[in-house]
C-alpha cells in the first residue's frame, strides 16, 4: 500500500464542492446547509450538476463524473461533501481511478452510496470521512455531536469515540487501518481494484433494509474467501428496516454466529449507519480499538 496521505486541514476561506454523484437530492436540503458549512469559516459552493436528474441519478454519468472531477483537481477547492447517497457512485470509479488523486489530496465526506468513494480513496492511500451528509447537517444546523466531529476532523482534530457496551460484544483490543461503510456497497466491490478489506484492517459495517438472509450471504462469501478471518477487528454499526427470520431474530446474533470462529474483538450497536446519530468515521486511518462488556473505544493512532 502506498503512505496514507491525510488531506490538510481546512482553514478559513477553504472552499466545498457540494455534488450529488449518486440519488437525487432534494435542492432545498442542500440550500439549508450552506449556512451551516459557512459558519465554519468556510465557502460551500453547489457544483453545476448537484440537482440535474437523468431516471434515477442525479444526472447522468458524464454530468456526476464532470463534477467530481472538477472538484478533485481544482486546487482552490479543499473538501468535496456528497449531498446524499442513493446509487450511482459505483458508475464512476474505473474513471476517478485514473485521476492523480494523491497529487493534491482532497477530503471526500459522505456515507452509505458514498462508500464506493471512500473505497477508491483507500485503494490510493487517502483518508477520507464516513459521515452526515446534507439533510443531516441542514436539519441540526451543524449543533449535533455528529456535525461537531465532522467539522473537528476537517479541522485537524480525531477526538476519540466512547460508546456503550452491549451483551455479544466481544471484548479485547486491536490496531489497524480503519475501512468500511456500507456493506452491501464495500461486498460488491470485493475482488475488483476497488476491495478495501486488507489483513489487519478494522472494518466498520452498517446497512440499510438488507434481509438477515442477504447479509449473512455476505458475510458468508467473507468467510469463504478469507475475509472474515483476516481483520484485526470488527465494528458492527446499525443495520435498519429489516424483519427477522427463521435463521435469527436480530441482525447482531446472526453476525455474532457468523464470527464465532475468530478471536479479534468486536463491537456491537455502534452508532454509525442510518440512523439520526451516526458518528463520522476517519476511513484509511491508524486506530486503536479497545471493546469491553460495557464500552467500546475508537483512538485514531495517526
Amino acid at each position: 500500500m502506498n503512505e496514507i496521505l491525510t488531506p490538510r486541514p481546512l482553514v478559513h476561506g477553504d472552499r466545498i464542492a457540494i455534488l450529488s454523484p449518486s440519488g437525487i437530492v432534494k435542492p432545498q436540503l442542500v440550500y439549508d446547509c450552506l449556512p451551516v458549512l459557512a459558519d465554519q469559516g468556510w465557502v460551500p459552493y453547489v457544483c453545476e450538476h448537484a440537482f440535474k436528474r437523468c431516471e434515477g441519478y442525479a444526472g447522468t454519468d458524464a454530468e456526476r463524473y464532470a463534477d467530481l472531477e472538477t472538484a478533485l483537481l481544482d486546487p482552490d477547492t479543499r473538501a468535496i461533501f456528497c449531498s446524499r447517497g442513493g446509487y450511482g457512485a459505483v458508475h464512476l470509479l474505473e474513471r476517478l481511478d485514473r485521476l492523480p488523486l494523491r497529487d493534491d489530496p482532497k477530503w471526500i465526506i459522505g456515507y452509505s452510496d458514498i462508500s464506493a468513494l471512500h473505497a477508491l480513496m483507500t485503494r490510493h492511500g487517502i483518508k477520507s470521512i464516513h459521515a452526515p451528509m446534507a439533510k443531516h447537517i441542514s436539519q441540526s444546523e451543524g449543533r449535533d455531536e455528529d456535525s461537531r466531529r465532522l467539522f473537528s476532523l476537517l479541522s485537524g482534530s480525531a477526538p476519540e469515540v466512547r460508546t456503550g457496551g452491549y451483551s455479544l460484544n466481544r471484548q479485547g483490543s486491536a490496531e489497524g487501518l480503519l475501512v468500511g461503510g456500507n456493506l452491501a456497497v464495500i461486498a460488491g466491490l470485493i475482488s475488483t481494484p476497488f476491495d478495501v478489506i486488507r489483513p489487519g484492517s478494522i472494518l466498520f459495517i452498517e446497512d440499510i433494509a438488507e434481509p438477515i438472509y442477504k447479509t449473512e450471504r455476505i458475510l458468508y462469501t467473507m468467510k469463504l474467501n478469507g475475509t472474515l478471518a483476516s481483520l484485526a477487528g470488527l465494528i458492527v454499526g446499525q443495520f435498519t428496516d429489516y424483519a427477522p427470520d427463521r435463521g435469527a431474530s436480530t441482525m447482531e446474533e446472526m453476525i455474532s454466529h457468523m464470527v464465532e470462529d475468530y478471536d479479534y474483538p468486536v463491537a456491537y450497536n455502534f452508532p454509525v449507519g442510518h440512523v439520526r446519530h451516526n458518528i463520522p468515521m476517519l476511513c484509511s486511518s491508524k486506530v486503536r480499538l479497545d471493546v469491553t462488556s460495557g464500552t467500546t473505544k475508537l483512538t485514531t493512532l495517526s
